[in-house]
């Protein structure tokens, strides 16, 4: 069967003359057509792919030849300015880089911002780049580099990895000038200036780098620096004071002494101004009035004090004039010394100080009393419990801030099966773990023991044990856990029920005013209900009252 118009005639489809197949301008093409036959496919002259600089190319052409791709003169790759650079190339040799005269980084002696001469202006044939884009770009470079001005010769010496010198280029630093430094390699290091942070030794890897020491010496490297379970401890921090009582400024101890002589001169004392003055200076302001006042007036502050006051208001100052270590020294000779022993503050002061602290008050206890605290407790106390005192007096805690959380899994397991899953109680196992470990470690060694027994460490503690043991073990762990909250219960049994324990009440608001004073009374408020200012008021009187409550600070 037929079509008409098929086959196709003369500009019919497929056209004849200009149809299909096509003659001329048809497909394949002929002449003018397309493709070109003069400069058709395959192209001739001038066609596509060019001859005549086209493809493949020839002069001018792809790949090309003179000044063509790969270039020649002027080419890629680049033979008189070309890439790998020749003469003025870039790289730049004739300021390239490593860099000549003219060049970036520049030579020294130009009128460069850098310190060298212009960047290499003449050898940019580039119709896209002049003068005004290269200032802008010089403006941004030095504006981002904080602008600095760099010496002439900072960029003498070649960095690392880069091509050896050449004549004109990176060479040896000039006379007296130290060369600039090395450029980061892989695992190398960033020059110290020009912005950048601080780099590592030379062939060293830069901080936060595998392989590299950490920026932080507190903190492990990354990666694989820390063990498996260990959390990382933090960076230390400097201690807040969150005392309630700090320093005055300007305080001079010769007017300070001046107003305590009057007070105490002639008939009768002026209580108050003793409480003004004595409760608005710090600790290290108060010490030095006893040494000041003996010498402006040849007399003892502490005799005078005595003379003039009484009963806890006199306690209270004296207290206030002691070293925060002197005042513990006094206080575990007060505790031991006698008929009977004060447990319950030797507990608090040994499980509350730090190992400096109590290293420092083993010192001053043997200088003062010519006999060790440890012998003083070995011969005043017996059994477990003066084995837990002896171990609290070493002030050998770890004080770090890591926590192994395997070794937390198994100090619980140790601790279950030392107490609650064994007939008896095994108290050398929780002597070992409860005065060796850091408190960061039993913190989360006693959360690890709820979530095995179901049972908070304390309630263990009170069913397995007794007496001054139990009491020693539970203020171990309430410090652990909440050191003010420890503070604050013992400030509220001191005033709970008949009378008041005004020694425990005195130790806790001196000893605490410059450390965790504002931390008490938050926590007083709440556990109780109520400020610990509200019940020192009701709890106590007169002078005494008045004082207290300077060192507690505020009613909240």
């Amino acid at each position: 069967m037929s079509y008409p118009g098929y086959p196709p005639q003369a500009g019919g489809y497929p056209p004849q003359a200009g149809g299909y197949p096509p003659q001329a301008g048809g497909y394949p093409p002929q002449a003018g057509g397309y493709p070109p036959q003069a400069g058709g496919y395959p192209p001739q002259a001038g066609g596509y792919p060019p001859q005549a600089g086209g493809y493949p190319p020839q002069a001018g052409g792809y790949p090309p030849q003179a000044g063509g791709y790969p270039p020649q003169a002027g080419g890629y790759p680049p033979a008189a300015g070309g890439y790998p650079p020749q003469g003025g190339g870039y790289p730049p040799q004739g300021g390239g880089c490593p860099p000549q005269s003219g060049g970036f980084p520049p030579v020294p002696g130009g009128n460069s911002p850098w310190g060298g001469a212009a960047i290499g202006l003449d050898n940019l044939s580039n119709p896209g780049f002049n003068v005004s884009h290269l200032s802008a770009m010089a403006n941004q470079i030095t504006s981002s580099f904080g602008g600095m001005n760099p010496s002439p010769g900072m960029f003498s010496q070649a960095p690392t990895g880069y091509p050896a010198a050449q004549p004109g280029g990176y060479g040896a630093p000039p006379p007296n000038q130290q060369p600039y430094g090395t450029y980061p390699q892989p695992g190398g290091n960033m020059p110290q200036g020009m912005g950048f942070p601080g780099g590592a030794a030379p062939g060293q890897p830069m901080p936060g780098y595998p392989g590299a020491n950490p920026a932080n010496p507190s903190m492990p490297s990354y990666p694989g620096s820390t063990p498996a379970g260990l959390a990382p401890a933090p960076a230390p921090l400097k201690p807040v004071n969150r005392g309630s009582i700090r320093d005055f400024p300007g305080a001079d101890p010769l007017k300070d002494v001046e107003v305590l002589r009057k007070a105490m001169k002639g008939f009768g004392t002026d209580e108050q101004a003793i409480i003004e003055l004595l409760g608005n200076r710090s600790n290290k302001q108060r010490v030095p009035m006893v040494i000041t006042y003996k010498t402006a007036y040849g007399k003892d502050l502490v005799k005078d004090l005595k003379s003039e006051l009484s009963g806890n208001f006199e306690k209270t100052v004296l207290a206030m004039l002691k070293t925060p270590i002197m005042f513990d020294v006094y206080e575990l000779k007060d505790a031991i010394k006698g008929a009977g022993t004060d447990e319950e503050c030797l507990i608090e002061i040994l499980s509350s100080r730090s190992n400096a602290q109590i290293q420092e008050i083993n010192r001053a206890y043997k200088t003062e009393f010519k006999k060790s605290l440890e012998n003083a407790i070995r011969s005043d106390t017996s059994g477990h419990f003066e084995r837990l005192l002896v171990s609290l007096c070493q002030g050998n805690r770890d004080e770090s801030q890591n926590v192994d959380i395997t070794l937390a899994k198994q100090d619980a397991q140790a601790l279950y099966a030392a107490g609650e899953n064994k007939v008896g109680t095994d108290e050398s196992k929780f002597n070992a773990i409860l005065c060796t470990r850091s408190k960061a470690h039993l913190r989360a060694v006693f959360h690890e023991y709820q979530q095995m027994c179901g049972r908070d460490i304390e309630k263990s503690i009170c069913r397995e044990m007794s007496g001054n043991l139990e009491r020693g073990m539970v203020a171990i762990v309430k410090c652990v856990k909440n050191t003010p909250a420890f503070f604050a219960e013992r400030l509220n049994k001191s005033m709970k029920g008949l009378g008041t324990d005004d020694k425990t009440l005195i130790r806790i608001m001196v000893s605490r005013s410059e450390v965790d004073m504002l931390d008490i009374r938050q926590e007083y408020k709440r556990m109780y209900g109520k400020s610990l200012y509200t019940d020192i008021t009701g709890d106590t009187s007169g002078d005494y009252k008045k004082i207290l409550l300077k060192l507690c600070g505020g009613n909240d």
